[in-house]
């Protein structure tokens, strides 16, 4: 069985917890960190088009690309020792929801903490990324709460019934 882990920081201990406790020790784990196209992009932006292109040595977009990946192997490192078992580590970047769903095709699970509104259950606890992926997902997801969950009080009260129709 290969599982696919997505690490996004302040909610992958959730999800390595629930890889070690809902996946067999043996199965192939990869641990997956997107870096979203969007930092580097506007620091490559703001310098071409505010401070023109004379000196590209001094472009910060690629110095915030290489920030971008030292952060997500660090976070991928810390998510591997949690584990505590044997993984392989991928640190890609693009469009998260769409690198995230690429990556699970041919999985036999996909672990994902929700992204959205944690103070209630509904389906605002899924933001646009986790709502895309659960939903475009070629294999089973395992989507947890990263942290306690909030009580069933938290359901919105079902809408009124609808007026009944007009006699004639």
């Amino acid at each position: 069985m290969s599982v696919i882990v997505w690490i996004v920081e302040g909610t992958w201990p959730a999800c390595i917890d629930a890889a070690r406790a809902h996946t067999p020790a043996d199965a192939e784990t990869v641990l997956l960190h997107i870096s979203g196209p969007g930092a580097p992009g506007v620091a490559h932006g703001a310098y071409a088009g505010l401070l023109g292109r004379a000196r590209p040595d001094r472009d910060p977009g690629t110095r915030v690309e290489h920030l971008a990946h030292d952060a997500g192997e660090r976070l991928l490192a810390d998510a591997a020792a949690r584990l505590g078992r044997p993984c392989t580590r991928r640190e890609c970047s693009g469009r998260v929801e769409r690198e995230v769903v690429a990556a699970a095709e041919g999985a036999g699970l996909l672990i994902l903490a929700r992204d959205g509104d944690r103070t209630r259950l509904g389906p605002r606890s899924l933001g646009p990324a986790g709502r895309f992926i659960v939903d475009h997902a070629p294999c089973p997801v395992l989507l947890v709460w990263p942290q306690t969950p909030p009580g069933t009080a938290t359901i919105p009260p079902p809408p009124p019934p609808p007026h009944p129709p007009h006699h004639r």
